[in-house]
């Protein structure tokens, strides 16, 4: 979950003026012309790849030192090559000759500095300043190049330097939690923002100044519809003409006329956070591992799914670090309920687990909107009740990260495994919103990321895998496949790619889409 999606339900429904309704065929006709793609996008409040991570639209807004290309594979973008000195522990980058950014102004060596040194400044709280801890000093010593210094390696840092860079003339000297820029963002990516109305809709029209070459589709808006079931609505309507959708939307789609559905696997898994800023947790440490084995995933997979996911029970389960020799929580819910006993929980009059006079009692939230989750959230609780528990599902407006029982959470990344991994189990990394702090884990990762032999990193990562077994953050569920539906007349869609968590790499050749 990213701190910046702001769930909008009443603009769900919205119609957006540049999308006019199309009756037949399911192709969207924008009311600027047919050359426009509209998206069907979550809410966003702050577009800032400095602070937030959310990928889907920073990889149209903005450009980094490097980039994944559709195998996941490190590529060269706004630097053309790059040296390692092993003696230093220095990358030394080489950027592209005449580079801008979308208002014209040169991209140098310095805004490269400024915006890792924005990223590891402690006052703009970052959700990315785990992912740079390592950098000693950022130098420019010219105009197109920059070096940067860490204190030992970093196997992961050229998937990390994919961040878009900021400009620095436009942000030096604000305080950017704060800034206009945040709403006004202005990067080197394939697109730049014309337009956006809060709750409605974001629209951007092509860079020509793209290092990659003028992009093909005139213009991208992504429309604000939060609902999953509304999207599909939008889809056949013509209002949207592509979007992410749910499993069960799906048959709407498929093998229909004007339409093509794409079926991509993912590295993106859903399960239970427990927040571990709240004495539900802190005084029963043995609950979480207990509560894993009352979710029956299968039946999620079966019923929510429509098989369109995987079982899931390790962060690190779609790569090649997955250590399968772990507990896997396979549903028993006996065993759930022996752990239960065993720690002094005993069912009142009312069939309830309790101790100490308080119930075993407490409340997933989620985010409106996602009917995904929601329905993966209330099997939980389901499975949960049967066994004794007295546990519900809310979707309140703003997730309280600090002051929630529980939260259905979304991770997982394709790229290397210290992404996602040290920054959201990491004790006080940016991501790690459940307060989940392990001593031997933050061990573990740290070595990890600075190990460059991959058999011992998978050693480490393996040894990673167990100690979350047996301490738990989260209640795995299950791994999803991104289903997308658009219409058929576009192409250029790397099918075969593997998306991360939200769909992050959907657009990584969006300058190559066309729509014909």
């Amino acid at each position: 979950m990213k701190k910046i999606l702001k769930p909008l339900a009443a603009a769900a429904m919205t119609i957006v003026m540049c999308a006019c309704l199309c009756a037949c065929g399911g192709e969207a006709e924008s009311a600027e012309g047919d050359n426009t793609l509209v998206y069907g996008s979550s809410d966003y409040t702050a577009i800032n790849p400095a602070l937030f991570e959310h990928g889907e639209i920073n990889l149209l807004l903005f450009a980094g030192l490097t980039a994944h290309d559709e195998n996941n594979s490190i590529v060269p973008a706004l630097a053309e090559k790059w040296d390692f000195n092993e003696s230093t522990n220095t990358y030394e980058f080489t950027l592209r000759e005449g580079l801008t950014f979308h208002d014209g102004e040169p991209l140098t060596s310095e805004d490269v500095k400024f915006t890792i040194e924005a990223i590891m400044n402690p006052d703009n709280g970052s959700e990315n300043a785990s992912n740079f801890e390592d950098v000693v000093s950022v130098e420019a010593p010219d105009k197109l190049h920059v070096n940067i210094k860490l204190k030992a390696p970093n196997v992961a840092m050229l998937d990390y330097l994919t961040i878009g860079v900021l400009p620095k003339h436009l942000l030096e000297g604000q305080d950017m939690t704060t800034s206009d820029f945040n709403q006004n963002p202005v990067g080197a990516g394939p697109y730049k923002l014309v337009s956006w109305d809060m709750g409605q809709s974001i629209t951007m029209e092509k860079f020509e100044g793209y290092y990659r070459g003028t992009p093909k589709i005139d213009k991208v808006v992504f429309k604000i519809v939060e609902d999953t079931d509304a999207r599909a609505l939008q889809l056949e309507s013509g209002e949207l003409n592509f979007a992410q959708i749910t499993p069960k939307s799906e048959e709407k789609f498929k093998d229909r006329e004007g339409f093509k559905v794409y079926e991509m696997n993912t590295s993106d898994y859903r399960g239970i956070m427990y927040n571990f800023n709240n004495k539900l947790w802190q005084d029963n440490p043995e609950l979480p591992a207990a509560l894993s084995y009352a979710v029956d995933r299968q039946a999620i997979i079966d019923a929510v799914l429509l098989g369109h996911g995987q079982v899931a029970y390790s962060p690190l389960q779609a790569g090649d670090y997955c250590n399968e020799n772990i507990e896997k929580y396979e549903y028993n819910p006996d065993k759930a309920v022996e752990l239960i006993e065993a720690a002094g929980w005993k069912k009142n009059d009312e069939g309830i687990y309790e101790k100490n006079g308080k119930p075993l009692s407490f409340t997933i939230n989620c985010t409106q909107g996602d009917q995904v989750r929601i329905d993966m959230a209330k099997i939980c609780a389901q499975n949960f009740n049967d066994i004794g528990l007295k546990v519900s599902v809310d979707s309140p407006a703003e997730t309280d990260w600090a002051g929630q029982e529980a939260f259905l959470i979304g991770w997982g990344s394709p790229f290397d495994p210290d992404d996602h991994t040290y920054k959201v189990f990491g004790t006080d990394k940016g991501a790690n919103y459940s307060a989940y702090s392990n001593e031997e884990v933050d061990s573990l990762l740290q070595e990890a990321r600075e190990t460059e032999n991959t058999d011992k990193r998978k050693e480490l990562y393996g040894r990673f895998q167990e100690v979350l077994a047996d301490d738990p953050a989260y209640t795995f569920i299950a791994y999803v496949d991104a289903i997308y539906a658009g219409s058929d007349n576009i192409t250029g869609i790397t099918e075969d790619t593997v998306l991360g968590h939200h769909g992050v790499g959907i657009f990584h050749n969006i300058e190559k889409w066309e729509i014909k």
